[in-house]
Formats: C-alpha cells, sequence, structure tokens
C-alpha cells in the first residue's frame, strides 16, 4: 500500500525553502560560488531527503514557484530540470511534477532485528534501544509475582483486558499524574507494540489513512504498512522543538486521516519533546477533524536531567478518551524482556478492543502482568526508574562525547530524556554507513528506517546502550565507516572477532 500523495503549494514550498532545514548545508540562492538554479535544487533534495517535503508530493508550476521566490523562471525551470535528471523528480507533461527518490539502490524499510546474543562478542550493537534489567528489581519483581501466582493458577487465566490488580494499579498511576482514571479505561497487552496493533486492527481498516510523524520509530512504521494503512508523514519542527503545528492542520484538513500517531515524550528517533501547548492545540485539531489521536508514552519515564520539567501529558487534554487513546509500556522504562504494555481510552473503545483481541493473542501472560502489579504497589517501579535515568544519562554523555571527539562533522541536539540521538552524518549516506559500521563490528539503524519511501539518507540514530570504553570503540568504528563511505571504498572489511570492554 502506497503512502498518501499531497501537493506542496507555491508559498509553503518558499517558506521550507527559506528554513533553516534547508539554509544549513546548502550555499544561499544566487550564492557567488553555485548557480541559483544549482542551489535551488539542492535546497528541495534537501528537503526531501530530510522528510520535510514528502515523497510523491506534487509540486507547484515552474511560473508559480519562481513567482513565490522572486527568482526567474528560468532558473526554476533548470532546477526541475535537474533535479529528474538526478531521480528526485518525475514529470508528465501536462500533469505536473512530484518528488521520487533516485531508483537502482533499495532503501531499508523494516526495522532493525535483534542482534543474536551469539554474536554479542564481535559486534557492539547500536540497533536497539533497550537497556539492561534495573536488578535487584526484576529478580525481586518475579520473587513477588510467584508468591502472588497461586490463585490464579486455580482459573483459566485468560483475562482479555487484563489482570483486574493491575488494570487499577495502572489507573491509580494515571490519577496520580492529575488524569482521573477508573480500571474501565485501561487494557492491558503485550508490550506497547501489541497496543499499537490492536489499536490499529480496530480503527485503520486497509487503505485508511494515518498520519505519522515524520521520522518516527521504525517498527510502528512497517506494522503499519503490513496492516495496509496509507501512510501521510508529517514532517517534525527543527532541532528539538517538537511538532509542525502548521504542517499538522493542514495535513488534518487535507488528508482527513482516520488515525494519527505520535510520540510526545522523547521521541523515538529524535528526542523531541512537544510542549504542553503544542499537545493542548494537537488534540484539538484532530478533535476539529474528527482524527483519533493515539498518543505513545513509552520514553515518557526517561527524563534524564534532573531539572527538567515535564509538560503535562497529552490524555490531559481528553481525560474522557474519546479523542486520545494512550499507550504505554513498562519494555522501555523497565526491561525490554517484560512485554508488558497498555491502552487507556473511553470505556466503550477499551470493551472493543478487547472483544477483538479474541482473534489476535487472546491475553497477556499473568506472571509478567504480575510482577509489574508488584512493582508500581510496592514503589519498586519508583527506585528502578530512578537506577534507568542515572544508567542511561551516563550512557548518553559517554556516547555524545565519544561521537564528538571521533566524529566532529556529524550534527545532532542533545535530547534532555529518551534513549536516542538522531544525528546527521556529514553529507554522508546513513545506509552505506550502516552497511560499512556492520562489516566492521557496530550495528547502526540508518535514517531511512525511520522515514517514508527513502527520507533521512542523511541521518543515523545512536541509542543510549553503551559506556565507557565501549561507547568510545562505537565512535572509532563508527568514524572509520565514515571514511570508508566518503572515500568511495568498497573492499569488504574483515569483522573483528572478540571484542571485551
Amino acid at each position: 500500500m502506497t503512502q498518501w500523495t499531497s501537493s506542496v503549494g507555491a508559498p509553503q514550498l518558499a517558506r521550507l525553502l527559506g528554513s533553516p532545514h534547508a539554509r544549513d548545508t546548502v550555499t544561499p540562492l544566487g550564492g557567488r560560488r553555485t548557480p541559483a538554479y544549482r542551489s535551488l535544487a539542492d535546497r528541495v533534495r534537501l528537503l526531501v531527503l530530510e522528510g520535510h517535503v514528502p515523497v510523491a508530493a506534487r509540486l507547484p508550476a515552474e511560473r508559480e514557484l519562481a513567482t513565490a521566490l522572486s527568482v526567474s523562471r528560468t532558473t526554476v525551470a533548470a532546477a526541475y530540470e535537474a533535479l529528474r535528471a538526478e531521480g528526485f523528480l518525475e514529470s508528465r507533461r501536462g500533469a505536473g511534477s512530484w518528488t521520487a527518490v533516485p531508483a537502482g539502490n533499495p532503501l531499508p524499510t523494516r526495522g532493525l532485528d535483534p542482534l543474536p546474543p551469539e554474536a554479542a562478542g564481535s559486534v557492539i550493537d547500536l540497533g536497539c534501544a533497550a537497556l539492561t534489567a534495573p536488578e535487584p528489581w526484576l529478580t525481586r519483581a518475579v520473587q513477588g509475582a510467584l508468591e502472588e501466582l497461586p490463585p490464579y493458577a486455580h482459573t483459566h487465566g485468560d483475562y482479555p483486558a487484563g489482570l483486574p490488580a493491575l488494570r487499577q494499579a495502572l489507573a491509580d498511576r494515571y490519577t496520580a499524574r492529575g488524569i482521573p482514571t477508573m480500571p474501565e479505561q485501561i487494557m492491558v497487552t503485550t508490550g506497547a507494540m501489541g497496543a499499537v496493533a490492536a489499536i490499529c486492527r480496530l480503527m485503520a481498516g486497509r487503505g485508511e489513512r494515518v498520519a505519522v510523524e515524520s521520522p518516527s520509530y521504525a517498527n510502528v512504521l512497517q506494522l503499519m504498512r503490513e496492516a495496509g494503512v496509507r501512510l501521510v508523514p508529517v514532517a517534525m519542527a527543527g532541532g528539538l522543538a517538537g511538532w509542525d503545528l502548521a504542517a499538522w492542520r493542514q495535513v488534518l484538513r487535507d488528508a482527513a486521516p482516520r488515525m494519527a500517531y505520535v510520540i510526545a515524550d522523547f521521541q523515538n528517533p529524535t528526542g523531541a519533546l512537544a510542549p504542553e501547548e503544542q499537545r493542548r492545540e494537537l488534540v484539538e485539531a484532530c478533535r476539529a477533524a474528527g482524527t483519533l489521536l493515539v498518543a505513545d508514552e513509552t520514553m515518557s519515564e526517561l527524563a534524564l536531567d534532573p531539572d527538567l520539567e515535564l509538560p503535562r501529558p497529552v490524555c490531559a487534554f481528553d481525560p474522557a478518551g474519546n479523542a486520545v487513546i494512550t499507550v504505554g509500556s513498562a519494555s522501555k522504562s523497565f526491561w525490554g524482556g517484560l512485554r508488558i504494555g497498555w491502552v487507556r481510552a473511553a470505556p466503550e473503545v477499551i470493551r472493543s478492543l478487547v472483544a477483538a483481541r479474541a482473534y489476535a493473542d487472546l491475553c497477556t501472560p499473568v506472571l509478567d502482568q504480575l510482577a509489574v502489579t508488584w512493582l508500581l504497589n510496592t514503589g519498586g517501579w519508583g527506585e528502578s526508574i530512578d537506577i534507568k535515568r542515572v544508567q542511561t544519562r551516563e550512557n548518553r554523555d559517554a556516547l555524545v562525547a565519544a561521537v564528538r571527539r571521533h566524529l566532529p562533522d556529524w550534527e545532532f541536539t542533545v535530547p534532555r530524556g529518551g534513549l536516542t540521538l538522531w544525528v546527521r552524518t556529514g553529507g554522508l549516506s546513513g545506509s552505506r554507513i550502516a552497511e560499512a559500521g556492520e562489516r566492521l563490528g557496530v550495528r547502526v539503524p540508518s535514517g531511512p528506517r525511520f522515514g517514508v519511501d527513502g527520507a533521512f539518507e542523511g541521518y543515523v540514530r545512536l541509542p543510549f546502550t553503551v559506556n565507557g570504553a565501549v561507547a568510545e570503540e562505537a565512535a572509532t568504528r563508527l568514524a572509520e565507516a565514515a571514511r570508508l563511505v566518503a572515500s568511495g571504498a568498497t573492499a569488504a572489511v574483515e569483522m573483528p572477532r572478540t571484542y571485551v570492554a
């Protein structure tokens, strides 16, 4: 299923061409060293590659864009011709021109599979944004769960909505955050991916339009592709400024998506934290458009800077859960091996999700649910989150310092929370760096995995999962991979057999 095709008007494209996204790395229009048409073509190409203009978007006519930019039509015509020659524009006489990505090199779209445990001795895995368990809390939680298990062993063990005790504990947690919540508004799922999959099955059928941040979480994008929905990418604001509300309003108006999926808290992969006013405005805009907003809170616990004041959750602006469905998880905050997620929504939505679950995964393992219930009810959750924050902050600072030392041309903004660093790779192909890096023994996901139809080729995502000598070695190997890509080297590189830190 292809993505939704959009149009970019001349005033909108002129605004984007004058934005920092296009100005940062391209010579100004009419600059002395670069012809005006070449500079214009480079800017449009950059906007496509970085996801600010979607692939397959219709561009304005030459005359319209020339008027909006105050340049000659000849300049625009020459820029369009250059883009066509490079594969970034397709045109049909009398029908217009659409953005494209060059054919010939298939771009990765699937999520990155976990590295097999037997490869851990030879490869530094920066593909999986997940940390080790915060002991001793995992062991204590499992022991506590085993103590609570005997009464449940005398039942069928099938709780499609989740254990009542866990639903109550999660509802109490939302209530403590200022959003009154009943257990009837909670469904426990098998991880956040199970929650998103259940929502997609119920709310967004094949062919339905779903608006997503651009970039967004790779595995959710792939889940939605396989569900047959039509993805509508909406560019993030620059830096870590959150959402581009003007772009969201335009998509909600023009595409009328059935559903929207966002990560407001330390977005994966960028690490952006959407301010409170943006959250309020997006909820209002989605409600007005009749678009169901799915807010993924899997990163919300991972604020790394102690002085950071977090905005209210997205669901605070729709406490009844009619316009906003919230997804949460223990997997990122606590441990990836504890596959417990949940959905918060209106009771009637929860009932519909539970009824539809009978044809999917039936229910979530009881023992895992009891472990999370034990953590929430004993204070172990807060203690373990504190451990994870300290560990993640140390990893972040070590990785940032190592990348700055070994790859000074790479650009990024350090997020104040979350698990990931979104890095522009100094004009080099992120896909080729990922390929060379794996041969050198460091595994990273390239930018296109987090985009729609080939955007973000000049990026990689680095998670905060390594520290000390391992972070230093990872940056060293990435620097070597970047050197190979810059030099055009194609010879195979022997992967190190072992690495001990």
